[in-house]
């Protein structure tokens, strides 16, 4: 849970999560929506995918970025009991 919470802490990994939830998008997809550099987005990518809050899959030479689902309903639920 803490490298979950550490990922979400960030404003731009939030973002990227916003990005995704409309469905998988390749790391240049992701990086033409930021005015930071390439590197920059690969490095919120890692910290995402270290948390498993996003997954990856190859389609060709391209690597796609998906949310993990699964993970964010244990967050949803981890919330939920405070209420």
């Amino acid at each position: 849970m803490d490298k979950i919470l550490k990922a979400v802490s960030d404003p731009t990994r939030r973002e990227i999560l916003q990005l995704l939830k409309d469905g998988s998008k390749s790391a240049g997809e992701i990086s033409d929506k930021f005015a930071i550099s390439d590197a920059a987005i690969s490095k919120h990518l890692s910290i995402l995918k270290e948390a498993d809050l996003v997954r990856t899959h190859r389609r060709g030479k391209y690597i796609f970025y998906e949310i993990n689902l699964s993970v964010v309903e244990e967050i949803i639920t981890w919330f939920a009991n405070f209420f």
